[in-house]
C-alpha cells in the first residue's frame, strides 16, 4: 500500500529551525518528483519546494528562499525540509506530495502532485 508519512513538526521559537522527513513506503521515490506543500488556517495550499527525481531540480516559493533547503535520500526512500531561520508567518500543517512521474525542471503546484501524506504541523511561536 502506497504511503507517504511527515515527521519532523513541532513548536519552535523565531529564528529556529527544524527538519521535516518524508518516508515512503509501498512505492519508491527514485523516479519521482517530490514536493513539500503547506497550509495554514483560513489560508489557502501553497506550493514550498520541490525536487527532481535525482535531485538535480529544485524550487522554492519566494518566501521560503535562502531559508528551506529541500534534500532527498533515495536510499532512504525519504525526502527532506530543512527550515531554518522560521518565522511566525511559517506556521501551518505542511505535506509531502509525489507526482506519478519525473518533472526535468519540477515546480511546486499542487496539481502535478498525485499522492499525498496526512501532514506534520510546524508551529513558529515565543
Amino acid at each position: 500500500q502506497l504511503q507517504l508519512v511527515e515527521s519532523g513538526g513541532g513548536l519552535v521559537q523565531p529564528g529556529g529551525s527544524l527538519r521535516l522527513s518524508c518516508a515512503a513506503s509501498g512505492f519508491t521515490l527514485d523516479y519521482y518528483a517530490t514536493a513539500w506543500f503547506r497550509q495554514a488556517p483560513g489560508k489557502e495550499r501553497e506550493g514550498v519546494s520541490c525536487i527532481s527525481s535525482s535531485g538535480g531540480s529544485t524550487n522554492y516559493a519566494d518566501s521560503v528562499k535562502g531559508r528551506f533547503t529541500i534534500s532527498r535520500d533515495n536510499a532512504k526512500n525519504t525526502v527532506y525540509l530543512q527550515m531554518n531561520s522560521l518565522k511566525p508567518e511559517d506556521t501551518a500543517v505542511y505535506y509531502c506530495a509525489v507526482a506519478a512521474r519525473d518533472y526535468d525542471v519540477c515546480s511546486p503546484v499542487s496539481s502535478l502532485y498525485d499522492y499525498w501524506g496526512q501532514g506534520t504541523q510546524v508551529t513558529v511561536s515565543s
